[in-house]
């Protein structure tokens, strides 16, 4: 009996992943118009900034391509991709800070209220500097939180992704929030 057939992308990750270069040529043009979506979703987010869905893509994806990473699915690529993104933007906005202000530390803006579902927080440095502190508490509830803003993953495929369930995604997500509101407010 034959192994079920997997689907193309999942397929081109599996061959990339092995080596066969060609496959990374004919999974470009499938991801693209996903990638540059969610470029876009963390672009809208962030508010003015001098990248483009475009260069935002490109600089992810160069990422990407370098390490090799053990690709499991589809949903793993694009929290991969997000996470990349992210650090794309936080790379960018210490870029830019470090410009504007002589390295100089900006002022944190996040408010409690500025949390809510499907919101990012408006700064992006100051987000990450969350995160960090989230992983040190725990690194999956960490992971939860990022792929939610930042992938903007379903609660099925970031359960896919962490290999948990979708009840434990629901509430590493709650915890999360609670953890995050708790934070702005100290």
């Amino acid at each position: 009996m034959n192994a079920p057939e997997q689907p193309p992308i999942t397929k081109l990750l599996s061959e990339w992943r092995n080596g066969d270069v060609r496959a990374l040529d004919r999974l470009a043009p499938l991801v693209y118009g996903d990638l540059r979506l969610l470029a876009q979703r963390h672009l809208r987010r962030e508010g003015p900034v001098t990248l483009d869905a475009t260069e935002l893509v490109h600089e992810a994806c160069l990422r990407l391509i370098g390490p090799a990473v053990d690709w499991q699915d589809r949903a793993h690529f694009f929290a991969i991709a997000a996470r990349q993104m992210r650090h794309v933007l936080v790379d960018h906005a210490r870029r830019k800070q470090r410009d504007k202000r002589g390295g100089g530390e900006a002022a944190v803006t996040l408010q409690a209220d500025d949390v809510e579902d499907g919101q990012s927080p408006p700064d992006v440095l100051a987000f990450d500097q969350l995160l960090t502190q989230l992983s040190a508490v725990d690194p999956r509830k960490r992971d939860v939180l990022e792929l939610h803003y930042f992938g903007g993953l379903s609660y099925l495929e970031m359960s896919q992704v962490l290999d948990v369930s979708e009840a434990t995604i629901d509430r590493d997500l709650r915890f999360a929030k609670a953890w995050l509101r708790q934070a702005l407010l100290a």
